[in-house]
């Protein structure tokens, strides 16, 4: 008996600091081999310091104009970037307001919101918060919606009128133009003609092969392989004429291709294209109308396209004639390569790792000078070797041109109303 207790004992004794410091509180611890962690002076005055992000900076109106049909008034707020919007109802008097929190009117868009360029019933107004509100009476229009759009950021506001008026006139003035600018060859198109006019306009040809793949592919040849494709789709639809600027490798002058159009009374111009980089990793789609270069990248595609410097490629708005005609022309422009690019994204992202470079503006030379609405596709990059492989495969090709002609069907199903 006495020989156990001892064993217990030296038992308890061999155990007794592994137990002891499992359960001993941390404060009989001791402290540790780092000692106690001591907050950093820094980190106080770190706490108080805080940034500006760019997101909490006001949001720009840029411009802003009106369209009419004949069963709608159209306000369009071309924005620098996306913003929240507010809508409430407001009494005394009655009024919607559609509110544009932490904007500001660039001092243009602020000019014509003072000197009634902006017709009745809208009013456009910026606060000090600042922000920016458009206002309706509740007598100045009969039904209204409002959305916003991508790329570029813009918040559109439709109306129809009371039901005793008819469409709100158009009262948007023309800025002046400082430099003599050329006019854009406008011809009337036949009344009542009864069909759409399309125009395809295959890059490049003849002695201009455009941009070259590491496999030899030219871009001359992919166009016109998508245009040929893009014209037997189009051409089964009723009403719909499609003519090309050229149906065989032949060089066509851009000004001549501008002309045809124009000289057609084309109800739409799709001008298509092959990109290039210099970068061989990029890649993807991505759609022009005209407009200002917005970066450096879209300039530089310009001025490959145009064949000329890029030094005098960026021409600005003085060459457009500031009419209600070409604004509604740079409006239907824009809402055709919206759509176009959305129904290339919708039908080829499934099949094929596609890259969606979005819409741009940028001074083409043939969408400067069709007097309708006009888009430029860059469809593939042939610089990147695995678009060049696509752009060599009949069903690549196929699948753009199927993918446009979407779009163009797209545009056409809602061209009655104002987008």
């Amino acid at each position: 008996m006495r020989r156990l207790r001892f064993h217990t004992l030296f038992l308890l004794l061999l155990i007794g600091p592994l137990w002891i410091g499992a359960d001993v509180p941390a404060a009989w611890a001791g402290p540790s081999a780092d000692g106690p962690r001591k907050a950093r002076p820094t980190d106080k005055k770190r706490s108080r310091v805080k940034g500006t992000p760019a997101s909490l900076l006001p949001a720009t109106v840029t411009n802003f104009r009106v369209l009419t049909s004949e069963d709608k008034t159209r306000l369009v707020l071309d924005l620098d970037r996306e913003t929240k919007v507010v809508e409430r109802r407001a009494t005394n008097p009655g009024r919607i307001v559609i509110a544009l929190p932490n904007t500001a009117l660039s001092a243009s868009a602020r000019v014509k919101s003072e000197d009634g360029t902006v017709p009745a019933p809208f009013i456009v107004t910026q606060s000090a918060a600042p922000s920016v509100a458009v206002t309706l009476p509740a007598t100045g229009f009969r039904t209204y919606k409002q959305f916003t759009l991508s790329n570029p950021p813009r918040l559109v506001v439709d109306i129809t009128p009371p039901a005793d008026q008819g469409p709100a006139p158009t009262s948007e003035v023309p800025p002046a133009l400082s430099v003599p600018s050329p006019p854009l060859i406008q011809p009337a198109a036949p009344p009542n003609k009864g069909y759409t006019t399309i125009v395809i306009d295959p890059g490049h040809g003849g002695k201009d092969p455009g941009a070259h793949g590491l496999r030899g592919t030219e871009e001359k040849d992919i166009t016109l392989k998508v245009g040929l494709k893009l014209r037997d789709l189009l051409s089964r639809q009723p009403g719909v004429r499609v003519l090309m600027t050229r149906d065989h490798d032949v060089f066509v002058e851009l000004e001549d291709r501008a002309k045809f159009a124009n000289g057609h009374g084309a109800d739409l111009f799709v001008s298509i294209h092959v990109n290039s980089h210099p970068s061989r990793q990029v890649k993807g789609i991505e759609m022009y109308h005209f407009g200002e270069a917005k970066d450096q990248r879209a300039l530089e595609v310009a001025a490959r396209e145009n064949g000329t410097p890029l030094s005098s490629t960026g021409v600005g708005w003085e060459y457009l004639v500031a009419d209600l005609l070409t604004t509604k022309k740079i409006e239907a422009s824009l809402e055709l390569a919206w759509t176009a690019k959305e129904a290339m994204v919708a039908r080829m992202n499934g099949h094929y790792a596609l890259i969606d470079h979005g819409v741009k503006t940028a001074p083409f030379y043939v969408l400067r000078f069709t007097s309708m609405p006009s888009i430029l596709a860059e469809i593939a990059y042939i610089s990147n070797p695995a678009e060049e492989d696509l752009l060599r495969k009949p069903a690549f090709i196929r699948d753009v041109a199927e993918s446009l002609y979407q779009g163009v069907l797209a545009y056409l199903a809602n061209k009655s109303t104002i987008r």
